[in-house]
């Protein structure tokens, strides 16, 4: 290999070590899952669950911690015998469907009889339980749509309507074809926008339509179109647009499954080669990012096992760099691999494992300029590996108490300063949910810390080094904070004023762990820097306040408000430091 340089040449190495981990994990979940000698059973059951459709930032937490009733059990779980004499392929239960893990401070949606919709209130279609439907009932979808489960659909029992037939073409016994799509349009309206003193008011759009082939749950091609635009954005000096607001036209995924191997318990593992979005666990770290006009997405190649209670990721993957005008392509000089496992002990606890390692030797992202007269601030070339675990769900005693705990550790070497990098962050969380009170209310209470570095300047780095978050969801709507010298209290609220309404408050106290050390957007560039730290750690407070209205099965309204006071650090480091911002966000999707 002395062919290769030394960053190819690492990535060889661990993505070998990557395999080799993949390969052995997979052989102790096919020993897991083998019979019990004599006669006993099996631990588990052969077949991944489907994905319900609570399986959303608000819905999948309840499908883990209620009792699931005839309406929120999807085709595949085994409920639905075929019935027709058709020897082809039994798609009821096909194609498995990965479940998404949970989110951090997630909520309990309502079950039981009600309106599930504007649309079911507007035409009296009162319902005894929550619908089948493959989207989620809110106007943010944290997963793809390669990974939305439609097989209710060939449930003989059923009446599909004319859009869901579009998911579940049958060409002959054994092809299966599913095209569908999004329409998205958001309006902001921002006072003090991105912490100067300028007011920005703008519109964004984004359009996605997919093509998903099967044959039998053997070989997949998956393909999907995206078109992201801004209007009106008036910021000076290349502030804005964003680089995720425009993508005017590009593949967001474009990839191959192909099943090499099944387990004796039926579980099947495929290689996934090509354009795909990479969100795993609660997605502080790995994430599609959907808030963003454009979702984030890569090239490479994934080796996956997704199973009822045991899942297993292996993957070595680019960053594609969104650009409005030529097609979007992967930075190559971004390496993003890692190894991660998910293994459900009950139906609402997980237990994460993982190991992420990014090289960035990007020369565009070579130095983060700051203020001057401080200069620069090195970023990279860099290399790190982050090692964590987390533990989330509910207790198995009292339901209705809920935890989140997640630990990470960060350590590897900068080239820019020629010395080492070690960090580290930590997430935890309690929840309670008054499902006998009115609105059924979800309170979590959250303290969050990522290591900063004392003196950035010289080089010594131990700033977190967030990779590819879902940061709107975790530090504030307003997006002025990152997983990266940050310490945030955070309380947030869930209500139901009725089923098809979703009222969460959220509230963070921020401040920076070293007060010589920058704060960071969510996106990882630099707000603010005092080196000399007199300008202290009290970055200020939050309260951002949500309301989502379903509409209908496939239309969501969502009412945003989110306002900053600012702290000490904010009023002596820069103009702007109050700032609020509303949105409006409609989405349909088909």
């Amino acid at each position: 290999m002395s062919g290769f340089p030394r960053r190819s040449r690492f990535s060889l190495v661990l993505l070998g070590a990557a395999a080799a981990a993949f390969l052995a994990a997979a052989a102790i979940a096919s020993a897991q899952f083998l019979p019990i000698p004599g006669g006993g059973g099996r631990i588990g059951d052969a077949v991944s669950p489907a994905a319900t459709p609570a399986a959303t930032v608000q819905d999948k937490a309840n499908a883990d911690t209620k009792p699931r009733d005839e309406s929120s059990n999807p085709p595949g779980s085994g409920d639905i015998t075929v019935t027709c004499d058709n020897p082809g392929f039994d798609w009821t239960k096909n194609p498995k469907v990965a479940t998404l893990g949970k989110f951090g401070f997630f909520p309990i949606a309502p079950t039981g009889p009600g309106y599930y919709s504007l649309l079911d209130l507007a035409t009296g279609n009162y319902r005894e339980a929550p619908p089948k439907f493959g989207y989620p009932r809110i106007g943010i979808m944290a997963q793809g749509f390669f990974d939305t489960d439609w097989r209710y659909v060939d449930d003989p029992n059923y009446d599909p309507d004319i859009l869901e037939r579009l998911h579940r073409i049958h060409l002959g016994d054994n092809w299966l074809f599913a095209t569908g799509g999004e329409f998205r349009y958001r309006w902001s309206n921002e006072v003090h926008s991105r912490l100067t003193a300028k007011n920005d008011v703008y519109d964004l759009t984004r359009t996605r339509v997919f093509a998903d082939l099967w044959y039998k749950d053997t070989f997949r091609i998956y393909a999907e179109f995206m078109s992201a635009q801004s209007f009106n954005q008036g910021l000076p000096n290349g502030i804005a647009p964003l680089i995720s607001d425009r993508d005017y036209a590009t593949f967001e995924n474009l990839f191959i499954d192909l099943k090499f191997f099944q387990d004796s318990y039926g579980v099947p593992y495929y290689v996934r080669v090509g354009r795909q979005e990479v969100y795993l666990g609660s997605q502080r770290l790995a994430s599609a990012l959907d808030w963003s006009n454009t979702r984030r997405t890569f090239d490479g190649v994934r080796v996956f096992r997704h199973g009822e209670k045991f899942d297993i990721d292996a993957f070595f993957v680019q960053l594609v760099v969104p650009r409005p005008h030529p097609i979007a392509h992967s930075d190559h000089q971004q390496d993003f691999a890692g190894l991660f496992t998910e293994y459900r002990p009950t139906k609402s606890q997980a237990i994460d494992l993982y190991a992420f390692y990014l090289d960035n030797d990007d020369i565009f992202n070579f130095a983060k300029k700051v203020p001057a007269p401080f200069g620069q601030l090195p970023t990279a070339p860099y290399e790190v590996t982050t090692l964590g675990g987390r533990y989330a769900g509910n207790l198995e005693c009292h339901k209705n108490v809920l935890f989140d705990f997640e630990d990470m550790i960060q350590f590897g070497h900068s080239d820019f300063t020629k010395g080492s990098i070690i960090a580290g962050s930590t997430s935890n969380g309690l929840g309670y949910n008054f499902c006998q009170m009115p609105m059924n209310p979800t309170f979590w209470a959250y303290y969050d810390y990522a290591t900063g570095s004392r003196n950035p300047l010289s080089g010594q780095m131990s700033t977190f080094n967030q990779l590819y978050p879902f940061g709107h969801y975790y530090f504030g709507w307003l997006d002025y904070v990152a997983r990266s010298n940050i310490e945030d209290l955070n309380f947030h609220l869930y209500l139901y004023p009725t089923k098809w309404v979703t009222f969460n408050a959220q509230f963070h106290c921020f401040w920076l762990a070293s007060a010589t050390d920058a704060l960071y957007s969510a996106g990882g560039a630099i707000q603010r820097f005092d080196p000399t730290g007199k300008s202290g750690r009290n970055v200020g407070r939050e309260l951002d306040l949500i309301l989502n209205f379903h509409l209908t099965p496939r239309q969501d309204l969502i009412v945003a408000y989110g306002h900053l006071w600012d702290g000490r650090f904010l009023k002596s480091t820069g103009p702007g430091t109050f700032a609020d911002t509303t949105w409006l966000m409609y989405t349909v999707r088909w």
